[in-house]
């Protein structure tokens, strides 16, 4: 006989669990990066507890500050400039677009496949001032609006940062009663099972934030030593957007190759062909070198997973979604292998 005393208590435990989870949603992908950051970084959190007497406000405090020098300094600097660099860049393009030579260079005319149409749309546009207009409009406009989406994702993302970091210190303050619940909760609800579930998501964490974010900070450090070296504009501007978009193969290319146009663009043809080379050889390499070292075999993410997972990221979480999504991504599909592993074992025991 169902007792609706019962079902009234699940009802409202029910709707207690959708409202807080309705409060929360603004806040779930900020306290998710959170969690994530200070799982990553317990290591250096807990050596400042022990230096600092097993303190755990105390020790909070000093890895906040810490995070707060790491993060939201760079990303001060990239959202302040940002903006600047973007209507520059702009300014220059609208400038070179209106002052186009009669033919369009001999490398560029020599490309395979769109060499000819690429020369046939450059002349027709410099004889013509429709053709140069209309040109001037389908190139101008489109880039414009993807600058500024630029600009309003990174100081969208500055505030997501600030966000991070305000949570970090209640994640570090109070991580061991946390982490204990989490344990008890996990062992009632799924076992043994479930305890191995929670220590490989742990290790897939470390594992995949050590490789994205290692592998970031030798990029842009690469990359800078290169963008100093050819007088690139605004070098460490450009290494920061290095490090960002180092989550996506294609990412760093697009930085060094544009600082490689403007250089061209500006005369220093020598430079600029000294920075391709550089970036081709020297910073879109260390994807290759360092990654492999820096993240385990079992967490290993596909060029596919990383695009979905960045992309993803960025649609569902904002500016943090371009670490948030390979993360998680990188998370399930672990959990989601070693399940069938267990299954198939199960099953050849059970033969």
């Amino acid at each position: 006989m169902i007792n609706t005393n019962q079902i009234a208590r699940i009802a409202l435990i029910a709707l207690l669990a959708i409202g807080c989870i309705y409060v929360l949603r603004p806040f779930m992908a900020a306290a998710l990066f959170s969690a994530i950051l200070c799982l990553f970084t317990w290591p250096i959190y807990h050596k400042l507890w022990l230096l600092f007497g097993k303190r755990d406000t105390f020790s909070a405090i000093t890895m906040t500050l810490l995070l707060l020098i790491a993060l939201i300094l760079p990303m001060s600097y990239l959202a302040i400039n940002l903006a600047d660099s973007a209507a520059v860049l702009l300014d220059e393009l609208a400038f070179a677009l209106q002052h186009l030579q009669p033919h369009a260079p001999d490398w560029m005319r020599h490309l395979p496949v769109i060499g000819n149409q690429i020369s046939d749309t450059w002349e027709r546009a410099t004889v013509s001032q429709d053709g140069l207009a209309r040109l001037l409009s389908q190139y101008y406009e489109p880039l414009r609006a993807f600058s500024l989406k630029a600009v309003q994702l990174v100081a969208g993302g500055l505030l997501q940062l600030l966000l991070v970091v305000f949570i970090a210190f209640f994640f570090y303050r109070d991580g061991e009663r946390i982490a204990a619940s989490l344990i008890t909760m996990v062992r009632r609800l799924g076992g043994a099972l479930g305890e191995e579930m929670l220590n490989l998501s742990c290790s897939t964490v470390k594992a995949v934030m050590m490789g994205l974010f290692g592998t970031a900070l030798a990029q842009s450090a690469v990359a800078l030593v290169g963008f100093l070296l050819a007088g690139a504009p605004m070098p460490l501007l450009l290494a920061l957007a290095t490090f960002f978009l180092s989550v996506i193969p294609i990412g760093p290319p697009l930085v060094w190759g544009g600082a490689s146009l403007w250089l061209y663009n500006h005369g220093e043809h020598g430079w600029a062909i000294f920075l391709a080379l550089y970036g081709l050889l020297a910073i879109s390499s260390v994807d290759n070198v360092v990654k492999p070292i820096l993240i385990s075999h079992s967490s290993h993410q596909s060029i596919l997973l990383v695009v979905l997972g960045v992309l993803g990221g960025v649609i569902a979480f904002g500016f943090i979604g371009i670490f948030l999504g390979p993360t998680l991504l990188a998370v399930g599909l672990t959990l989601i292998m070693h399940w069938i592993t267990l299954q198939n074992n199960k099953l050849q025991e059970s033969l």
